[in-house]
């Protein structure tokens, strides 16, 4: 009786033996998206400031922003 199911040994990139270009590749996708993840993080940080405004209109509250 013959076994015809693959197995992880026939398989190219298994166990170390994938190529430099496949390598290189997989570490370049990683690289963006660890750049883009920091620069909308950066975007994220900068422009997503809450409001000062403690209250609603219901019941008004107080501003803490600093008076200049």
């Amino acid at each position: 009786m013959q076994n015809n199911e693959p197995n992880l040994n026939n398989i190219d990139d298994y166990n170390g033996n994938e190529s430099e270009e496949k390598r290189r590749t997989v570490l370049l996708v990683i690289a963006f998206c660890l750049l883009i993840g920091a620069i909308y993080a950066g975007f994220r940080v900068a422009y997503d400031t809450p409001s000062d405004y403690i209250g609603t209109p219901q019941n008004p509250g107080i501003n803490t922003a600093p008076r200049l």
